[in-house]
C-alpha cells in the first residue's frame, strides 16, 4: 500500500483517561470536530481530520479513556470494539497512538502492554514530558523504546512546540502502519496479565533514572497509609478525630452566636405592635438564629472532607475500605459517594455515576441518605447539648463520643443494608476496585479557601431562604386563630394532633410533631420549627433562654434519645428524595428508599425509647 495526497488513514487515540488524547486531539483539529454517538449506544465519538508534514490527509479519532482491555465500563467496551475493528460499519484504525501520562508511567505502563498485545501497529505518545521535568523526574527514552519494541514519541500535546517531535513522526508512524502486517493477537489470560504488570513494574524501575520528588513521598507515604494494619488505624483515627473536632472546636463560636441571636430575640419582642414582635422574634430569629447557631460545625466538617479530598487522602481511603465494602457486596469505588454524603447526600447520590456496575450504584444509591449528612448535624447538636453533660471520659469530650457513636450507627446501618440489598433486591457478581491514586500535596489555600466558602455559603442560603420562609409559615399556623388552648387550638396544633396518636409510643409530644412536619423540607429546618414552636408557648424567661435549655424542661431523656434514633434513619429531606428518583428513574427504587427509611426511624427510636423508660424508670 502506498501513501499519497488522495489516501487517507485512520489513526485512534487511545490511552487512560486524563492523559492529553483530547487535547492532542483539538491541537490536530483546530477544534473541529464531528461529533456523534456510536451505533446503538449513548458513548460519545469525536473524528476530526488533519494534514501531517508531507500532505498525507488523516482521520484522528478520538475515543474514551481505557484502563486496560477488561472492558469493566460501557465507554471502554466501545473503545476495545472500535480499536479491534468490531464496531459495525467501521474498519478498525491504521494506526494506535497510545498515549501515556509521562509523570505516572508506573501507574499505566502495564496499559501499554496489554494494548501492543492487539498485534495492531503503535506507537507509544508519552506525553507532559514538561510537567515530569518540572517534577525533576527523568526518563530513558530509548531503554523504553528498546524494551517496548515499538516508536516512544515524547510530546506535550498542549502546546504546539510540544507536538512536533510527534508530528515530525507521523508521516514515517503512517508509512510504516500502511507496509506493514496485523500482528498476531496475544490471548491475555489473568495468568498473563499479572507477568504483563510484573514486567511493566520492572520496566519502569529501569527507565526512570530519575524519581519526581513528590511521587517518591507519595510512595513513602503509601506505605504508611496502605499499610494493611497501619492504614485501617490512621483512617478510623482521621474519622474520630473529625467528630470530635466538629464538636469540641466549634463550642464557643456557637456560643457567641447563640448569645448575640438572644439579645436580639430580646430587643424585638418589644416591638409594637404585639403581632409583628412576636411574627420577628420568635418567627424569624427563633427559627433562622436556632440554625444559624450551628454555622461553625458545618464549617468545620466541610474543611475536613475538602482537606481529605485535595490532600490525596480520599481515594486511598477508598482503597482502605475496598475489603469491608466488598464484603456487603460493593467496592471500595462506593465509599467515595458515601464519603462525601457526610456533607450532603445529594451531591454524594449523584457521585454514585462513577460506579461502573449498575447494582453497586443502586444499593450505593439506596444507603447513602443513611451517611449523617451536616443537615442532621444541628438536630444532633442541639440534643447532645441539652441531654449530655459537657465533660470529658479520659482524653475524650464525651458529648464528642455521642456525636460519633451516631455517625457510626448510619455507617453501620449502611453496610447492614447494603449488604441485604446485594443478596436479594441487587443480587449479581462483585465489580473490583479499579481507581487511580494521586499524588499526595497540599491543597492550595485560595481554592481551599473558595471551596469552603461556597459550601457554606449553600448552607447560608437555605437558611436565609428555606427555613426563613418555613419559621414565618409555622409561626402563623402556630399563633392562629387565638384560643385558650394554647398551640394545640392553633392550626398547627390541628395538624399535629392527628399525627400525635402515630408518635406517642416513640415519645414524641405535640411540638415534636409539629416541628417534624415542616422538617420534611429539609432536615436542620425542625430545629428553627423548634425554635419557633417552643418561644411561642415559653415565658419570658423560657424566651430569653437558648433552645437546648428549653428542651431540657420540656422534653425527658428518653424522648431525647428517641429522637435522636429517629433522625438517624428517618428520609426527612425533600431534596434527597428527588434526586433518588432522578438518579434511579424510577419511581418504585424511591418510594422503596422512603419506606424502609421510615420503617427503620420508626423502630429504633420505639426500641430506644422503651429501653430509656426502663433504665430511667
Amino acid at each position: 500500500m502506498s501513501l499519497g495526497p488522495d489516501s487517507k488513514l485512520r489513526v485512534a487515540l487511545i490511552g487512560a483517561p486524563n492523559t492529553g488524547k483530547t487535547t492532542l486531539f483539538n491541537g490536530l483539529t483546530g477544534g473541529r470536530a464531528k461529533t456523534g454517538n456510536y451505533p446503538g449506544v449513548t458513548v460519545e465519538r469525536r473524528t476530526g481530520h488533519f494534514h501531517t508534514p508531507k500532505g498525507q490527509q488523516v482521520e484522528l479519532v478520538d475515543l474514551p479513556g481505557i484502563y486496560g482491555l477488561a472492558g469493566r465500563t460501557l465507554d471502554e467496551k466501545v473503545a476495545i470494539e472500535a480499536i479491534t475493528g468490531q464496531i459495525e460499519g467501521e474498519t478498525a484504525p491504521d494506526l494506535l497512538l497510545i498515549f501515556l501520562n509521562a509523570t505516572t508511567l508506573r501507574t499505566h505502563l502495564h496499559n501499554v502492554f496489554e494494548l501492543k498485545a492487539l498485534g495492531r501497529p503503535a506507537a507509544l505518545v508519552l506525553n507532559m514530558m514538561d510537567l515530569a521535568k518540572r517534577d525533576g523526574m527523568e526518563i530513558d527514552i530509548a531503554a523504553l523504546e528498546n524494551a517496548l519494541d515499538m516508536p516512544v514519541i515524547p510530546c506535550n500535546a498542549a502546546r504546539k512546540a510540544g507536538r512536533e517531535a510527534l508530528m515530525q513522526s507521523v508521516d514515517a508512524l503512517l508509512e510504516d502502519a500502511a507496509v506493514s502486517a496485523n500482528q498476531p493477537r496475544k490471548e491475555i489470560t489473568a495468568g498473563t496479565l499479572k507477568t504483563m504488570q510484573r514486567d511493566a513494574r520492572s520496566l519502569a524501575n529501569k527507565v526512570i533514572v530519575r524519581e519526581a520528588a513528590m511521587n517518591t513521598l507519595t510512595r513513602q507515604l503509601d506505605s504508611i497509609f496502605l499499610h494493611p494494619l497501619i492504614g485501617p488505624i490512621i483512617l478510623a483515627s482521621v474519622l474520630f478525630f473529625m467528630f470530635q473536632a466538629v464538636y469540641a472546636w466549634a463550642n464557643y463560636p456557637m456560643d457567641f452566636i447563640d448569645e448575640m441571636f438572644g439579645l436580639l430575640h430580646t430587643q424585638v419582642r418589644g416591638i409594637q405592635p404585639d403581632w409583628l414582635g412576636s411574627l420577628l422574634a420568635d418567627g424569624v430569629i427563633a427559627g433562622v438564629g436556632s440554625v444559624l447557631v450551628f454555622l461553625p460545625q458545618i464549617i468545620i466538617l466541610f474543611a475536613f472532607i475538602l482537606l481529605l479530598e485535595s490532600s490525596g487522602y480520599m481515594g486511598r481511603a477508598a482503597f482502605l475500605m475496598d475489603e469491608l465494602m466488598r464484603r456487603t457486596g460493593l467496592n471500595g469505588r462506593a465509599f467515595i459517594p458515601l464519603l462525601s454524603s457526610f456533607a450532603c447526600a445529594v451531591p454524594g447520590i449523584m457521585a454514585a455515576r462513577t460506579i461502573e456496575s449498575e447494582r453497586d450504584r443502586l444499593t450505593t444509591i439506596m444507603v447513602a441518605p443513611l451517611m449523617t449528612c451536616s443537615a442532621r448535624l444541628p438536630v444532633y447538636t442541639l440534643i447532645i447539648a441539652a441531654f449530655i453533660p459537657r465533660e470529658n471520659v479520659g482524653i475524650f469530650n464525651m458529648q464528642g463520643l455521642v456525636m460519633f457513636a451516631l455517625y457510626m450507627a448510619g455507617i453501620f446501618s449502611a453496610v447492614i443494608i447494603a449488604f441485604v440489598l446485594r443478596k436479594t433486591l441487587t443480587k449479581g457478581e462483585t465489580q473490583p476496585l479499579l481507581m487511580e491514586l494521586p499524588s499526595y500535596k497540599l491543597p492550595g489555600l485560595w481554592d481551599f479557601t473558595l471551596a469552603l466558602w461556597q459550601r457554606s455559603w449553600v448552607f447560608l442560603r437555605r437558611a436565609g431562604t428555606v427555613i426563613f420562609a418555613v419559621a414565618i409559615a409555622l409561626w402563623f399556623l402556630a399563633s392562629f386563630p387565638n384560643s385558650e388552648d394554647g398551640i394545640r387550638g392553633s392550626f398547627a396544633g390541628m395538624i399535629g394532633s392527628v399525627l400525635e396518636p402515630i408518635f406517642r409510643p416513640i415519645g414524641f409530644s405535640l411540638e415534636t410533631v409539629i416541628a417534624l412536619v415542616p422538617g420534611m423540607a429539609a432536615r436542620e429546618v425542625v430545629v428553627a420549627a423548634m425554635g419557633t414552636v417552643y418561644a411561642l408557648q415559653g415565658n419570658e424567661d423560657q424566651v430569653a433562654n437558648s433552645l437546648s435549655q428549653v428542651l431540657q424542661s420540656a422534653w425527658t431523656l428518653p424522648t431525647a434519645l428517641s429522637f435522636l434514633a429517629w433522625y438517624v434513619f428517618a428520609p426527612q429531606c425533600f431534596a434527597t428524595i428527588a434526586t433518588v428518583r432522578r438518579e434511579t428513574n424510577s419511581r418504585g427504587w424511591t418510594i422503596f428508599m422512603v419506606s424502609y427509611l421510615f420503617a427503620l426511624a420508626y423502630a429504633a427510636a420505639f426500641i430506644t425509647y422503651r429501653t430509656a423508660l426502663l433504665f430511667t424508670a
